[in-house]
């Protein structure tokens, strides 16, 4: 009788190991979750191949063992492309979805929104889109990391090229909300000290989404500029160049844009793409570069035959550094993934990228060349590929930038 009650006791002792070891192992092969939040409905245009971007990169993660050897999941939802819309959906992602990080984003006043929402909630943001410098400069913080060339490092890039031209007169255009408002702050900043005899004649902040191109287009030649630096994207910018062209304003005056190379806002152009304007974009297929090659391979391959356009790349690499980071913090806490962005290297489609350590900003550059027309469509020529890096200011100098916090 005793040793029946002592083989009772071990077995009841044993069940409840039995059963915390049958959730620890459950536990460790549940997924890492990561939250993904965008104006999908609002900016389809680069955000659907952007998410096609992230998709493939999230299958080649999982192919080859995942992170922390779990698969990695990605949870994501519309933000409704405003602030209070953004936070709303980010605080549900972090409270009910469980999710150890965030990332994605597109408007530059949404990314400040939710990277406000990471400080309070002290939860890793990589902002992929946003392009605002305040991000990672004037309101940075532990944890907001940031991956494409800000609106500073591509109007930097631009402006040598500007100032060749050696027009003096500039006519700005811009929407206006922050990504347009820094653009304009850039370009008068950087233009001056490259070229102190440039002046601003006129200059236009129209409504996102909403621009009325023919007075905006009007006013500008009635300044009688002999060059125009416009940051329009879009629909914004396909009114802007048909109105403009209807009232000769490109006549005769050298032309700068923004992003007007991505082939998400150059497309549907068509034939009506104008020729010779400066840009930042995207050459596509032409970039011949071993890595460019497999990511384009893998994603016509995956996708049916569809070219990528800059979207693509901007997801792809987004969940491409989400993987690096978490293989490289070893764990899921915030404070370790944070810890594991500050200097992490990733290799991307336009080559290997570091985030910077002193402000989190990473070193992904863009392509500057101009406008042309090829086969009825319009396309980016006379390109170069400008490093990240060498356009930054030195980290030291970054970081003074950032508040302590």
């Amino acid at each position: 009788m005793q040793a029946r009650r002592r083989a009772l006791l071990r077995a009841g002792l044993a069940a409840p190991m039995l059963a915390g070891a049958g959730r620890s192992a459950r536990a460790a092969a549940d997924p890492v979750r990561i939250g993904e939040l965008n104006s999908y409905t609002q900016f389809p245009a680069f955000l659907e191949p952007y998410r096609r971007g992230w998709q493939l990169a999230l299958e080649q993660v999982n192919a080859t063992g995942g992170v922390l050897g779990r698969a990695l999941e990605v949870v994501s939802r519309d933000d409704g492309g405003t602030p209070a819309d953004a936070v709303r959906v980010a605080e549900e992602l972090l409270a009910r979805e469980q999710v150890v990080m965030l990332f994605g984003g597109f408007a530059s006043h949404v990314g400040l929104a939710v990277s406000d929402l990471a400080l309070r909630r002290r939860r890793v943001f990589l902002a992929a889109e946003p392009l605002t410098d305040k991000l990672v400069w004037e309101q940075g913080h532990r944890y907001t990391f940031r991956l494409r060339a800000s609106t500073w490092m591509q109007t930097a890039m631009l402006v040598p090229e500007a100032a060749k031209l050696g027009r003096t007169r500039w006519a700005l255009v811009a929407p206006d909300y922050e990504y347009g408002q820094a653009a304009i702050a850039a370009f008068k900043a950087l233009m001056t000290r490259a070229q102190p005899d440039a002046t601003v004649v006129v200059e236009q902040l129209v409504p996102l989404g909403r621009i009325d191109a023919g007075p905006v287009a009007q006013a500008l030649a009635s300044a009688r500029p002999d060059a125009i630096f416009s940051a329009l994207f879009g629909p914004d910018l396909a009114r802007f160049v048909r109105e403009g062209r209807n009232r000769g304003l490109f006549r005769d005056r050298a032309v700068v844009n923004l992003l007007a190379g991505e082939p998400e806002y150059l497309e549907p152009l068509k034939a009506e793409a104008p020729e010779g304007w400066l840009v930042t974009g995207y050459p596509g297929r032409a970039v011949a570069t071993p890595e460019h090659a497999r990511f384009r391979d893998a994603y016509v391959a995956r996708w049916g035959g569809e070219e990528p356009k800059l979207g693509s790349v901007v997801g792809h690499a987004a969940l491409h550094s989400v993987a690096a980071a978490l293989r490289r913090a070893g764990a899921t806490d915030a404070e370790r993934i944070a810890d594991a962005f500050a200097g992490l290297p990733v290799d991307t489609p336009f080559g290997r990228i570091v985030y910077r350590a002193g402000d989190h900003q990473s070193t992904l550059g863009a392509f500057v060349g101009r406008l042309a027309l090829r086969d009825g469509r319009g396309t980016m020529v006379d390109w170069v590929y400008r490093d990240g890096a060498a356009v930054l200011p030195p980290e030291a100098e970054a970081a003074k930038r950032r508040p302590a916090r």
